[in-house]
């Protein structure tokens, strides 16, 4: 957690400091308190430092004001309590009565004074996370350390926290991070000892619980079972402080007399009864018999407790009655085969749903039956609901037919885009992330073709060589039991082409099935023909410049898979200290993270000299030991000799200041050149001898090994310190932090080896790919990313090229072998001669350039064994795919390509090589741009991995996939059964009902909208599920629109903004500005942003205002109304779709050819795939009329709340409303009253700017200071009930003002910030306002109760009859109306939001839509924010649902917020809309 109090001139720093150094003024026994300090802090001059605009509450001058007074409460409740406490425990015999019972008036005062404190820091904290900023500060501990004693203690508890979910939150958040506290604060061990106790100790303000009276034996064990009940359920805590009080009372009430005698007194003699059966003492006390007499108080409290019981088992007996009567009653109706209505209901969409899937089924088996390829019949294919089956079919193969993806490289465009695919690994199948990859780069693509751009994506995959040899390496022992060894090369190879080609046809089918808009015609494999040419032409090149050499050098060795590893291939793991690991090829688990110490004796036997490592066996290889030359403990030894122990080999002692410490260890280090990139480069230095003692299987080679020659490294690990200990050398072993490589492959134990391998020179290359970035000739997006480049082209390795497998491409390097010549070494062995190297395009080539190299002598050619790293035949691809060396059309045309995107991970092992190998081959950047994205986690935010279980195909999400098929798919894999069972695992708790199908463009959007510019995607696939049900808005959107244009609707030619209607102009003025901000976005690769304003502009400008606008019109318009709101309605949907088509190709082409056009412009574009992307029209811009729809929007939201308010849910209730506006505020809404009553289910909307004008009995909403919405509620409501519901508001709002006036009115005020008074005085005048404004509403409902009164009695004086009563249909609404509705009214005291799960059913014309409402300022149900990223609503304390991840956070008007989450998104209406909104964008860093 970040705190905000690091900052030395901290105010609440220096307060804790001066209280650690005794400065504090009256610190009652040395124990300095801690309301004290916060006093010290208050104190201190607030202009005096730059972090009191942190460290001060948000509400400073309220705790200024307040936190003396709170603080002496405290003093006093605890006083008044301890003093309370003592009298019930028999103490404080003397304290006279009176002052016990105003003791306990003092305590319940205190108690009352407590509450109000609590409900304004909670009110404080209801819209921010901590009191002082958005981070935790000093001010949050210190109040939390008062507060918590409190809420421990009997003082305050249970009952004031369990309504007050802010300040439950606040402590809950700020209690975790108590741990962090001491480091965090800096101060005085002692004093945090002392005073932070109380955060868990209960010290300082914590008080015990008072001790009751000693109980009898049988009573005690009667009160076991209440006392567990009580711990577990946690009564009231104010309940006891009741209870100390009454008794205090009742004990003062009950003073004897001075005339009567005590008690005691009449207890007659001889009659003591034996020891040990004595009543309590207080009762002995008393002096009276326990059979005759009790303690009335006793008696009366008892007698209470046992009518509580009584009833309590009464209840509990009737509720068992009704559930027996219940069941019987289900039983009985079962028997007699009725059904209840909730089994009638699941049958019922159980038989649609089937009838649904029937339907889908025939539907896709005439699409299945006509000729692939060609066009979808959109008018035979008939459906009532989105389908992405039915969607998505036949329109791929359409696309790929037509060839609208294929680029022709002789085009006239003008402009090109080119973009090259990361090829995948032909090891398996397409995850998740790929999907994100593809999905991103789809989208660019589709946009930029549609943009004008003759735009080339080209498709391919990656033969990944060690991965895929590993991979059918498993699969032939699992299958045949048989290894590469025994089929040899040409077999071998053979086998892993038919896995390839296998593995790459699914791929390539999945990049289909994602919609991917990639040219077929231009598809590539990294083992093509072509490539292959393109892989020795490079190699050739970079050998005759000097950049590629030979030279034996350590590399990354896998002794399990017998080959050299490059750095991405090698997995790290942390050991803190000693660790038993197991190892491939190792029965027993072996030690790590030791270090282990021996000596070496001198050479004449003078003494010895102590080394140190973690890798003893290494020991064998030793050459040197090293010391620092200025080391003065060994200036005596300087080229001396020590002797091997084991082989007797002869150690020079050198210097080297670069490798040795003096301060670590011994100061002695042992040099292993062969086994050590340390040592190897101190043997470079130092001209030592290079011996290597293990062979590629990781066992003991005969160079000095002596007795431990043929052992596995790490028996021999073992054994060597048993021979040390033998020999007298062994000299302990310790813990030792170390970080160990593994093979990412096989895991085994990564040994440096020293093996003669082809390198590349990389320093000259890296420098200039480190300036091309600098001087902006290549730009990475996101800029972060450049640190990244820079810090590892800085700092450059030469590269390792070499692998020793059969997959591959074989290196085209061929050793030289004379004849006749017997020292001509082994190729691939260290014997080797690095003059003997010759290379070729071919052998025959090769041989040419050996005998120019050996003229006259007979040579034979060996081509070298090894194939290249996988990274160097990718480092081509951006231009091997054009088939260079060739000049070919396409090298010409799209070469260099304008982007590169892929993923962060690897930058340097893909991106930079790329860079490098062209700039080196063709003179030019690869591309112009890098564009890196997230990595895909899953919703736990773990690395996707198969053991996890949460490697996800993407096909599975699209057609969605049963948890018994999510199993299947772990078979027949690599995993071994354990990993099995733990994915199956994770499958079960992830997806227990497994993945609902949501198709392409679901998945795709969502991936999109993830691809915020940061390093993690953590993707729920419920989140993916929530677009799908978009979608079918979408498809219904639609419908709607085409049943209103008409069959013989014919599309406009344009469309002109003087002929249209306020709401048309709105929407086509919303739809440019949607178009300017998604262009902005993409141009920027801020994919976020523009799924969100396209997002916005379907959902909420045009499904949700402007659908619903056109209805009226459709209805009673005018021919010329309807004709520009038809046109208006065609334009927003054919656009839009287009705006949408990148990120939804399928759904967006199946609309888009329902769509009516003109036969001309279906001619021009028969794709959406290739219509024109759209451009801001700025003339249809109109910033002002948007400005007042938006204003517009905020009345109808306030309108709906007060509808919900009074339990207005049918649309048949459309009361009238007026809106009392200021001049100003009526300008904005003249003209929009009609939409506002569509929109709010008004009957009219009318704007006055006169109160007389407003009818009486109208419910009242402030919209803001210059709006007060009206609605009329004659007949619709009950007045008696909303005149005791308003006057209950008018007077919480009049005791806020008045308490807020009584603040504002204390001495301590005149030294708050001039920025405070500020907003308290708008407080103070909004205060007024409401006042007013339901003081007049009052006044309305009592004149409509005194108006029948009236009439009656007018008619009563007049002697006439009544009126007669109206008919039927001219009758007022009942308010019962409501009753007959599918929801459920609200509740009366929930002020109009409905109950946790209850729901608000609206019956539109086309569907049925379902709301729910969250109070913000109720008490009883709130939106809390928590650590976690997600919201929570409560009831109390308890959590009744959650939001789950929260995705994104946005006002749609001044008073509601749209919250997304990963499970639904919600619309919440609160005044508070921009402040919650800010907050939670804050908190979550959304």
């Amino acid at each position: 957690m970040e705190q905000v109090f690091q900052a030395p001139d901290c105010v609440w720093r220096q307060a804790l400091l001066a209280a650690t150094k005794g400065d504090l003024p009256h610190a009652p026994e040395g124990v300095i308190s801690l309301g004290a300090v916060f006093r010290l802090a208050l104190t201190v001059d607030e202009g005096r430092h730059a972090s009191t605009k942190q460290a001060y509450p948000l509400r400073s001058n309220f705790f200024r004001s307040r936190v003396d007074a709170w603080i002496d409460r405290v003093s006093l409740a605890r006083s008044a309590y301890e003093t309370l406490r003592a009298n019930a425990n028999g103490e404080n015999e003397n304290a006279p009565k009176k002052r016990l019972q105003a003791i306990g008036a003092e305590l319940k005062h205190a108690q009352e004074d407590l509450t109000a404190f609590f409900d304004e820091c909670e009110a404080c904290l209801i819209v921010g996370t901590y009191l002082a900023s958005e981070h935790a500060s000093c001010a949050d501990y210190l109040v939390f350390a008062l507060a918590h004693g409190l809420a421990r203690s009997k003082i305050c508890g249970k009952d004031l926290l369990e309504k007050r979910p802010g300040l439950c939150r606040w402590l809950s958040t700020i209690s975790a991070s108590c741990g962090t506290v001491k480091s965090a604060f800096g101060v005085d061990e002692a004093y945090l000892s002392s005073t932070l106790g109380s955060l868990e100790g209960g010290k300082d303000w914590c008080v015990e619980a008072p001790k009751p009276p000693a109980k009898p034996k049988k009573e005690q064990q009667k009160g076991k079972k209440k006392d567990k009940k009580d711990k577990k359920g946690g009564q009231s805590n104010f309940a006891s402080l009741a209870a100390l009080i009454s008794v205090s009372a009742a004990q003062a009430d009950d003073e004897p007399a001075a005339d009567k005698k005590p008690a005691a007194d009449k207890k007659p003699a001889g009659k003591e009864k034996p020891a040990g059966k004595e009543k309590p003492a207080a009762a002995a006390a008393g002096g009276a018999k326990a059979e005759e007499e009790e303690d009335p108080v006793k008696k009366a409290k008892k007698d209470r407790k046992k009518a509580e019981k009584e009833a309590k088992k009464a209840k509990m007996l009737a509720k068992k009655a009704k559930r027996e009567a219940e069941e019987a009653a289900k039983k009985a109706k079962g028997a007699s085969g009725g059904k209840s209505k909730k089994e009638k209901k699941a049958e019922e969409a159980a038989a649609k749903k089937r009838k649904q899937l029937e339907e889908e089924e025939t539907t896709l088996r005439f699409l299945d039956s006509q000729p692939k390829g060609s066009k979808k019949k959109i008018d035979e294919v008939k459906i009532q609901s989105y389908s992405p089956r039915i969607v998505e079919h036949s329109w791929y193969a359409w696309w790929e037919k037509e060839g609208f993806f294929t680029a022709n490289n002789k085009h006239t465009k003008g402009k090109t885009f080119t973009i090259v695919i990361p090829p995948p690994n032909v090891t398996g199948t397409l995850h998740l992330g790929h999907a994100l990859t593809d999905s991103i780069e789809d989208t660019i693509v589709r946009w930029k073709r549609m943009s004008g751009y003759e735009a080339l994506w080209v498709p391919g995959t990656d033969h990944a060589g060690i991965a895929t040899q590993t991979v059918v390496e498993k699969k032939l022992m699992r299958e045949k039991g048989l290894t590469r060894h025994d089929l040899g090369r040409e077999k071998f190879l053979e086998e892993v082409h038919a896995f390839a080609r296998d593995k790459k046809s699914t791929i390539l089918n999945q990049i289909r099935r994602l919609g991917s808009s990639v040219d077929w015609t231009r598809e590539r494999f990294t083992m093509d023909d072509d490539l292959q040419l393109a892989v020795k032409e490079a190699f050739c090149r970079m050998f005759d410049k000097g950049l590629i050499y030979r030279d034996a050098r350590l590399v990354n060795w896998c002794c399990h898979l017998n080959t050299a590893l490059s750095d991405i291939e090698v997995d790290h793991i942390d050991l803190p200290g000693r660790t038993m690991l197991s190892v491939p090829g190792h029965d027993d688990q072996v030690e790590f993270g030791c270090i282990t110490s021996f000596a070496y004796p001198f050479e004449d036997g003078s003494g010895e000299i102590v080394v140190a490592t973690t890798r003893i066996e290494t020991m064998l290889g030793d050459t040197a030991v090293a010391v620092h030359p200025k080391d003065p403990r060994y200036t005596h030894l300087h080229g001396k000799f020590l002797k091997h122990p084991v082989n007797g080999r002869r150690i020079p002692i050198i210097t080297d200041a670069i490798l040795v410490d003096m301060e670590f260890g011994t100061g002695a280090v042992k040099i292993t050149p062969a086994h050590d990139p340390n040592d190897f480069a101190t043997g470079q230095r130092h001209n030592l001898e290079f011996i290597n003692v293990f062979d590629d299987n990781g066992l003991l080679n005969g160079n000095g090994t002596g007795q431990f020659e043929g052992m596995k490294r790490f028996v021999a690990r073992t054994k060597i310190v048993e021979f040390l200990q033998e020999k007298g050398l062994f000299r302990g072993k310790a813990d030792n932090e170390m970080r160990l490589g593994l093979c990412s492959r096989s895991k085994d134990v990564i040994e440096p080896m020293l093996k003669p391998q082809w390198w590349v020179n990389c320093k000259e290359m890296g420098a200039d790919a480190v300036n091309v970035v600098r001087n902006g000739e290549l730009k990475i997006v996101p800029k972060d990313y450049e640190k990244t480049w820079f810090f590892w082209m800085e700092n450059i390795r030469d590269w390792c090229i070499s692998r020793q497998l059969w997959w591959g491409h074989r290196i085209p390097a061929f050793y030289v072998q004379v004849e006749g010549d017997e020292e001509g070494g082994i190729p691939g062995r260290n014997s080797e001669k690095k003059d003997r190297w010759v290379v070729g395009r071919t052998e025959e080539e090769a041989m040419a350039n050996a005998k120019a190299k050996f003229p006259g002598k007979e040579i034979k050619l060996i081509q070298d064994e090894d194939v290249l790293d996988t990274w160097f035949s990718s480092g081509l691809f951006p231009f091997s795919s054009f088939k260079w060396p060739r000049e070919t059309d396409d090298l010409k045309a799209f070469f260099p390509t304008q982007l590169l995107e892929t993923g962060h991970d690897i930058l340097f092992f893909w991106v930079a090589r790329m860079v490098m190998m062209s700039r080196c081959l063709m003179g030019v950047l690869p591309f112009k741009e890098v564009f890196l994205h997230a990595m895909v986690r899953d919703a736990h935010g773990r690395k996707m991995s198969k053991s996890l279980g949460n490697v996800i195909d993407p096909l599975d999400v699209i057609r969605g996939i049963t948890l018994e098929g999510l199993h299947k798919t772990l078979m027949g894999g690599n995993l071994d059964p354990k990993e099995v069972e733990k994915a199956k695992e994770g499958q079960t708790q992830d997806y227990p009902e497994g993945i609902e199908e949501c198709g392409t463009d679901a998945l795709r959007f969502a991936l999109v909208a993830y691809t915020s510019q940061g390093r993690d995607v953590n993707l729920d696939v419920k989140r993916v599920v929530g677009y799908r049900h978009w979608c079918n808005k979408l498809f219904n959107a639609l419908r709607y629109a085409m049943m209103n244009l008409g069959e013989a609707y014919v599309a406009p030619d344009e469309i002109r903004p003087q002929d249209l209607s306020l709401s048309c102009k709105w929407i086509l003025s919303r739809l440019n500005q949607a178009i300017a901000s998604t262009v902005k976005a993409m141009d920027e690769y801020q994919f976020t942003q523009a799924t969100t304003a396209i997002y916005a502009f379907w959902q909420y400008d045009l499904c949700d205002v402007f659908i619903e606008l056109v209805k009226p019109v459709m209805a009673s318009g005018s021919d010329a109304e309807k004709k520009a709101t038809r046109d208006t309605l065609w334009a927003c949907l054919e656009v839009g779709l287009r705006l949408l088509h990148p990120f939804m190709p399928f759904l967006t082409e199946e609309l888009w050819q329902r769509l009516p056009k003109n036969a001309d412009y279906a001619k021009e574009f028969p794709s959406i795939t290739i219509a024109p992307y759209p451009k801001c029209a700025e003339e249809f811009v109109d910033q002002s009329l948007v400005d007042r729809m938006a204003y517009s929007g905020v009345v109808v939201n306030k309108i709906r709340s007060l509808r919900a308010t009074y339990g207005l849910v049918s649309n048949k209730q459309q009361p009238d409303v007026f809106l009392l506006c200021e001049p100003e505020s009526k300008a904005k809404l003249d003209g929009l009253e009609s939409y506002v009553a569509t929109l709010s289910v008004s009957g009219s909307v009318r704007c006055v700017t006169d109160a007389k004008e407003i009818p009486e009995g109208c419910g009242v909403a402030p919209v803001d200071a210059a709006v007060v919405a009206y609605v009329v509620l004659t007949g619709l409501v009950d007045p008696e009930g909303e005149i005791k519901r308003l006057e209950m508001k008018l007077k919480e709002c009049e005791a806020g003002r008045q308490k807020l006036e009584k603040r504002m009115s204390l001495p301590e005020y005149a030294k708050t910030p001039d920025k405070f008074k500020a907003e308290d005085n708008e407080k103070i005048a909004n205060f007024k306002s409401e006042e007013a404004n339901l003081a007049q509403a009052v006044d309305g409902f009592r004149a409509m109760l005194a108006k029948p009164k009236e009439q009656k009695q007018q008619q009563a004086e007049k002697g006439g009859k009544p009126e007669p009563k109206p008919s039927k249909e001219e009758a007022a609404p009942e308010p019962k109306a409501a009753e007959s509705e599918e929801a459920p009214r609200p509740r009366a005291e929930s002020s109009g939001f409905l109950k946790v799960g209850e729901k608000m059913v609206m019956k539109g014309d086309v569907k049925k839509k379902s709301t729910g409402f969250f109070s913000f300022t109720s008490q009883a149900r709130t939106l809390v924010l928590t650590d976690a990223p997600r919201l929570l609503y409560m009831e109390g304390t308890e959590t009744r649902g959650e939001f789950g991840r929260v995705l994104s956070c946005t006002m749609k008007s001044d008073s509601a917020l749209v919250i997304k989450s990963d499970q639904k998104e919600r619309i919440i209406e609160t005044p508070e809309a921009k402040a919650w909104t800010e907050a939670i964008a804050k908190h979550y860093k959304l």
